[in-house]
């Protein structure tokens, strides 16, 4: 038991009884809120504990399927939540804020926390290259639909939603080109970013353990996103905050707050390569893969969800990709770099804190 609970986030683990008899007592929605939100950053943290820990018993193919598939099922599994209760503005806030929280925020503070040891840290300069492509073919993705809608909204909505489908379809295809090119014909390129239990000094789990692990996890997540989502409309109005401001920054944060936290001790131990490969690995699973299986679950709920962007939504993402490209350009980062991203998640949050609903 002592080696399940590692990390400091562990702490808020409290929070998941608690909300659950909030949830019970039919308490105030704000409560309910603020408990299930903190109890989700520590299932996060474990459940991509247990994956690292699956992932070493199935051989490296697998694992490396594992870890690229499950990186992001924290978020997944709150949007599938918002998805359920017919909360479209808030999957697709939620989609933009993960992206953006994985790229200026996490990747920023691991490089503050890299560069503040280590005056300069470098990196695989074509890993780095290969995913800023990817991640600027992403944010296409949501140009496309965005630009449609603003030329040709006269078309309607049955038009916007295949579109949307069709390109969620393309954006899934390249997903898996991606894993085959990183796990197989081009593994040689992403060599040292595989990563293990013992990158962050912890003892091997038996299959046995990661299995049940990762399954009761899943399911307590389950569990804490329905209760967050059924209170965000009550909480959100009660904050003052919009349905956007919440999805873009509050929900994100409580879905990447176990990369953050890993990115950040992996950069500090100067495993620059791993803290970028989380970073970007993740907002590429968000874009690539978790948007394209909302659009495809959303059929399966009855409530098809279209990927058109807010044009704000769009700019921003597009102009951190553009920014992220420019830092992983020459291979190495400093401490400084790491203030800039930061910079511009913190100005962006101010931005969507400020837009109306």
């Amino acid at each position: 038991m002592k080696d399940l609970f590692r990390s400091w986030l562990d702490i808020l683990l409290i929070f998941v009884p608690v909300s659950v008899g909030l949830e019970l007592i039919h308490a105030d929605p704000l409560a309910i809120f603020i408990c299930s939100a903190l109890a989700i950053i520590p299932l996060a943290g474990v459940l991509g504990r247990a994956t690292e820990h699956l992932s070493a018993h199935v051989g490296e193919g697998i694992g490396g399927l594992l870890n690229a598939s499950l990186g992001n099922a924290a978020e997944l599994i709150i949007a599938l939540a918002a998805l359920r209760n017919g909360l479209h503005d808030v999957v697709k806030a939620s989609l933009t804020g993960s992206i953006l929280g994985n790229i200026l925020l996490v990747l920023g503070a691991a490089m503050i926390a890299g560069g503040v040891k280590y005056e300069r840290q470098k990196f695989n300069q074509t890993a780095a290259g290969m995913g800023a492509s990817l991640l600027l073919l992403a944010a296409v993705g949501l140009i496309i639909p965005a630009l449609f809608h603003l030329t040709a909204a006269s078309q309607g909505a049955a038009v916007e939603r295949e579109l949307s489908l069709e390109i969620a379809i393309v954006l899934f295809a390249i997903y898996v080109l991606s894993l085959v090119f990183s796990l197989k014909t081009h593994r040689h390129v992403y060599t040292g970013e595989e990563h293990g239990p013992a990158d962050l000094g912890e003892t091997p789990w038996t299959q046995t353990k990661s299995t049940v692990v990762l399954g009761v996890v899943t399911v307590l997540i389950a569990v804490m996103s329905e209760t967050l989502v059924g209170a965000l409309e009550p909480a959100a109005h009660r904050l003052g905050m919009t349905q956007l401001f919440v999805g873009v920054i509050l929900v994100a944060l409580v879905g990447n707050a176990a990369e953050h936290s890993t990115a950040v001790m992996v950069a500090m131990k100067n495993k620059m390569d791993l803290a970028l490969s989380i970073a970007v690995g993740s907002s590429l699973q968000i874009a690539l893969l978790v948007a394209p299986l909302l659009v495809f679950a959303s059929y399966l709920f009855g409530k098809p969800l279209d990927l058109i962007f807010t044009p704000f939504e769009v700019a921003s993402v597009t102009i951190s990709v553009l920014i992220v490209g420019f830092v992983a350009m020459d291979g190495e980062s400093h401490w400084m770099e790491g203030v800039m991203l930061v910079g511009v998640y913190a100005m962006l949050a101010v931005a969507f804190f400020f837009l109306p609903a």
